[in-house]
């Protein structure tokens, strides 16, 4: 995966897009250029880290549906819709379905920087959220069959002889392999522990 944070512009007005291109990386950002959502597709969304920015009226295809298709392959891009046609409903509508932003045309040069930035932090907070459910999911793939369910266990809220007796071994091998488990886990507390256990839980909950 590119890791590097670039500002995606989906705009079929050739000259607003390098108006917006220049701007933004005039304060040090990088850009890329998409004159139709046919365009952009082509390109790996599901790898792409940053944000975009996204004219709502486009031949063909339109932003509003270009982003449900973003939002199915990649839910953390975030969307900032531009226009110069924008109305109430539209904005809502695409308010509704999760994008950032909604700036119309003609805006403030310091308003759309801002609104950049806010969506690459969205972007790098959820990243960074992702990679950490990623290293809990990878520290409990490395647990035995036994530690797993006693790390469930014990996340229940039952004391060693409970687990002992639930699995039918002893109290001392519980707790060997409660230590083993809280060593990969990376867990200094219980509570740590637990935190993570009820995480994942509800991540298999939600899907």
């Amino acid at each position: 995966m590119n890791t590097k944070q670039t500002v995606y512009i989906v705009d079929d007005d050739s000259d607003v897009a390098d108006s917006m291109s220049m701007l933004l990386e005039s304060t040090g950002l990088r850009t890329e250029q998409y004159h139709s959502a046919e365009e952009f597709l082509k390109t790996p969304i599901d790898l792409l880290v940053g944000c975009l920015i996204l004219d709502v009226r486009m031949p063909d295809m339109s932003g509003l549906d270009l982003h449900q298709e973003i939002k199915r392959n990649n839910a953390n891009l975030p969307v900032v819709f531009v226009t110069g046609h924008g109305d109430v409903p539209m904005a809502v509508q695409a308010m509704k379905n999760g994008a950032l932003e909604f700036l119309q045309k003609p805006f403030r040069d310091q308003e759309f920087i801002d609104c950049v930035n806010r969506a690459l932090k969205t972007n790098s907070e959820a990243l960074d959220e992702l990679n950490r459910r990623r290293s809990i999911q990878a520290r409990i793939d490395s647990l035995t069959k036994r530690e797993y369910e006693i790390m469930r266990l014990i996340a229940a809220g039952n004391i060693t002889k409970v687990v002992a007796s639930k699995l039918s071994i002893s109290p001392r091998t519980v707790e060997i392999h409660r230590a083993r488990t809280m060593e990969k886990m990376q867990a200094k507390t219980l509570a740590q522990l637990v935190q993570m256990v009820v995480e994942v839980e509800h991540q298999e909950a939600v899907g």
